[in-house]
């Protein structure tokens, strides 16, 4: 049977949130019947400055979190830097359109900065499909907007200024149907897979796929309130050797994150990415504590604000907020997050109402191009220098 045609899923593999919200969302689409293509936006760069941009954002993670926030919320301010960004990735527009088969009906990325080369190609008329982004943050920064992206998709209590002046459709999140409530047995199954204690509170503490944050001194602090702290690092090795010893279980990639939920009593969290929507999901309660600069404590802010998690705002607080949400049972997953509209209907509806991509443009690039990009670029760095002034 003919597939109903194909969509472009473009994410990036900084962290693993992007790329789990688009692996969650081409499952879906190919349940569907569409062709689905994965393409990592920072593949289109040179293979070294590939690395440099995803070590330069884990190094400011890392050793400069107060830098990474003051960026954070400069770049929140205004959309002066935005197109400066913007101005830059132009010369890699092309390469991003000859990606895009001729069969495409849709293209939906879930990185903000690949919105800064298809929002262009698709305004200026050489992408003629539904550019649609699925916003992975509760906080919706300047960064993922963009001229000619059709649609925003944010999860339910996203904010956004409202000077911006975007209109956005609100769905259900990105998360795999896996994440479900378990019963008293399939609890004491996933803790005997993992090597858990059968009795006891279980905490897991969680930092995403680099382990970024005070991760050390958080698993401190929740085995001081009594409760074993359960670590996933990511593919953070050294946090890991960091971390062994007794009174915790200290794991590193996890492929079924899901059994390793229903395992555990309460979920300690940075950074209020996907791992905090898929414990919502899933009905485990979830406290943040200590939350990463930048998008981590923006996130953190909404999420206390709907009343979706606890903060714990010090190591005082920390012990309390633990007692109260693991003493209360537990949770009642987020359902009405499922009675919003899933993403992949919206992009599927889209797609099969658009005509295909056809092939990119033919013939070589003329020389006058790189000129042209190179003036684009200069124009917004100065213009950027001038707005954050």
């Amino acid at each position: 049977m003919e597939h109903p045609g194909r969509v472009v899923v473009v994410s990036a593999d900084i962290g693993a949130g992007h790329d789990r919200a688009a692996d969650e969302l081409a499952e879906r689409l190919r349940a569907r019947g569409f062709a689905v293509d994965r393409l990592n936006v920072l593949h289109l760069l040179p293979g070294p400055l590939h690395r440099a941009v995803r070590e330069a954002y884990r190094g400011l993670l890392h050793r400069l979190p107060g830098g990474y926030h003051l960026l954070f919320r400069l770049t929140s301010r205004s959309l002066v830097p935005v197109r400066a960004v913007r101005a830059l990735l132009r010369p890699f527009r092309r390469a991003m359109r000859r990606r895009i088969p001729p069969d495409t009906r849709a293209v939906v990325t879930t990185y903000p900065f690949a919105n800064q080369l298809l929002g262009p190609l698709r305004r200026h008329g050489r992408l003629r499909v539904p550019v649609i982004t699925y916003v992975t943050d509760l906080v919706v920064h300047p960064a993922w907007l963009a001229p000619g992206v059709d649609v925003y998709c944010t999860v339910r209590h996203a904010e956004l200024r409202p000077s911006d002046g975007v209109d956005v459709t609100v769905v259900e999140p990105l998360v795999s149907r896996a994440f479900g409530v378990g019963d008293g047995a399939d609890r004491r199954r996933a803790r005997h897979r993992f090597g858990l204690p059968p009795d006891g509170v279980l905490a897991l503490v969680v930092a995403g796929s680099w382990g970024a944050g005070e991760v050390a001194a958080t698993v401190a602090e929740v085995g001081a309130t009594g409760a074993r702290p359960v670590v996933v690092c990511g593919r953070n090795r050294a946090l890991r050797r960091r971390l062994s010893g007794a009174g915790r279980d200290v794991l590193g990639w996890v492929d079924d994150m899901p059994a390793l939920m229903r395992a555990v009593d309460v979920v300690v969290e940075n950074a209020g990415g996907i791992t905090c929507q898929e414990a919502l999901a899933a009905g485990v309660p979830v406290v943040t504590y200590r939350p990463i600069p930048g998008h981590g404590r923006a996130n953190a802010a909404i999420l206390a604000r709907s009343g979706l998690t606890r903060w714990a705002g010090s190591p005082d607080q920390l012990g309390p907020v633990l007692a109260a949400v693991t003493g209360a049972g537990p949770a009642s997953p987020a359902r009405d997050a499922r009675s919003l509209e899933d993403p992949a209907g919206l992009v599927a509806e889209a797609a099969r109402a658009a005509v295909p991509a056809g092939p990119a443009a033919a013939g070589r690039r003329s020389l006058l191009e790189p000129v042209g990009d190179a003036i684009a670029v200069v124009a917004a760095l100065l213009q950027a220098g001038g707005g954050l002034r």
